[in-house]
């Protein structure tokens, strides 16, 4: 008897984690990539460089979505970011404006029009 117990409490422990740890990062994980979508349909961009910390941790804030943002790595095309008078990393083009430094993904919908 103790032992039906026990399984069934852990199989509820477990009902539990599934219905409010996994099924929400799921979800979130979709909300980034409509989000990001949003983001590059209205032209805005991410002008970073690979080695800038800053870069990373903007770049980690949009997960596996990332693929969906349009990022112009500055080593890698100087020219079009000297264009852009981008002097710091990140820098968000949106809209025509710029605004430099690493952003919430609240402060990027903001900045848009997207919503999370």
């Amino acid at each position: 008897m103790k032992k039906k117990i026990a399984i069934i409490i852990v199989a509820t422990v477990l009902v539990v984690f599934f219905i409010f740890i996994i099924l929400p990062k799921e979800e979130e994980e979709k909300a980034s990539e409509s989000f990001a979508r949003c983001l590059t349909e209205k032209g805005a961009k991410m002008y970073g460089t690979e080695w800038c910390s800053h870069c990373k941790a903007q770049k980690e804030k949009f997960g596996e979505s990332f693929e969906f943002i349009d990022y112009i790595d500055c080593d890698m095309n100087k020219d079009m970011c000297n264009v852009e008078k981008i002097s710091g990393y990140p820098t968000w083009k949106i809209m025509g404006q710029s605004f430099p430094g690493g952003k919430t993904l609240e402060e990027l919908s903001e900045l848009s029009g997207c919503t999370l």
